[in-house]
């Protein structure tokens, strides 16, 4: 008996339940480059497609230049799991007629809670309270109701930069906590950031006012080097400086600087210029800083939403129908019937 289903090859993590599905309509081989913990090569994609007949791949982290599309036409459908799309040639994916899909706001919702975890850490000393008890250093019962003394987020502005899916999610998160929420994000009018519970303001108003900033846009041409020395310069002595989404978006030097000189009261980072971390970073002198290692979107949660989104997208694309989360409009013309 001739098996007609196609096939589809995942090279990132899946939720099981997922997996059941889509098996239903396709085969299905699941490799996860953090299980194997290496990358195809464009050379090793093509042998792949062409020698298992793949007409659907699903990616994370691997590439999938335009000599991929140039030396096979078997592969119809890249999936991406994430929201950026910038590990894909789409625009030589959209020439061979080649749906493009991805999975926005997959980690909305893991990152936001790692952002309010990272301002609870800073404004309550967490991470050495855990320090100071962990290595045994707790010898005066009541020394550290003093010298920890932290603040209460209650009452406190917190300034978002980028208003999408993950900064509405920390704002609607910290609204909880009883802090006022100022935005700037240029992208959307008043109205709509009104209707969310936050206040527009533009971006020197908000490093001025803000107890806590917390970066959410994209990285852009628009964004890099977006919170400079003079954004920074302009900080609260008091505010602290929270960054889950491109290292790029923050003058990392202005920043230390301004760290190290005691101008702001810290910062917490979770994306950096490498990863890992470079042992010589100035960052890791300094004990008013938390870091974290790029987990933002480390979350089951994560994994579940983005699986199922593309399992859906998929199973749209085999019954015909346009994928809901298409990035290339234009190559769906090659479907349309």
């Amino acid at each position: 008996m001739v098996n007609d289903k196609p096939k589809a090859l995942i090279l990132t993590t899946f939720e099981p339940a997922a997996i059941t599905e889509l098996k239903t309509r396709a085969e299905v081989i699941c490799e996860s480059w953090l299980d194997t913990r290496k990358l195809l090569s464009p050379e090793e994609l093509v042998e792949r497609i062409e020698s298992e007949n793949l007409q659907i791949v699903v990616i994370e982290a691997d590439f999938v230049f335009d000599e991929v599309f140039e030396k096979t036409n078997k592969v119809r459908f890249i999936g991406i799991c994430r929201a950026s799309v910038n590990n894909v040639d789409v625009d030589a994916a959209t020439k061979h007629g080649v749906l493009v899909v991805n999975t926005p706001a997959r980690n909305a919702i893991s990152v936001a809670e790692l952002t309010v975890g990272l301002m609870l850490s800073l404004a309550r000393r967490i991470p050495q309270a855990h320090y100071l008890v962990k290595s045994g250093q707790w010898v005066d019962p009541v020394g550290p109701y003093i010298s920890m003394r932290g603040l209460e987020l209650a009452g406190k502005v917190i300034g978002i930069v980028g208003f999408g899916a993950i900064g509405s999610e920390v704002a609607r998160r910290l609204r909880a906590f009883d802090m006022t929420v100022v935005v700037y994000d240029p992208h959307l009018s008043p109205q709509e950031i009104t209707k969310a519970g936050a206040r527009q303001v533009n971006l020197r108003t908000l490093v001025k006012q803000s107890d806590f900033i917390s970066i959410h846009c994209p990285v852009l041409p628009t964004t890099v080097g977006l919170i400079g020395a003079e954004e920074i310069s302009l900080m609260k002595p008091a505010a602290y400086l929270i960054n889950t989404a491109g290292w790029e978006i923050v003058d990392e030097a202005a920043l230390f600087q301004a760290l190290a000189e005691r101008r702001i009261a810290g910062a917490a980072l979770d994306v950096y210029q490498t990863h890992p971390v470079s042992p010589d970073s100035p960052l890791l002198k300094l004990d008013n800083v938390l870091l974290t290692p790029h987990i933002g979107g480390a979350t089951e949660g994560t994994v579940t939403r983005y699986s199922q989104m593309m399992v859906e997208d998929i199973i749209r694309f085999l019954d015909g129908k346009r994928p809901k989360n298409l990035v290339n409009a234009e190559a769906w013309q090659h479907y349309v019937r």
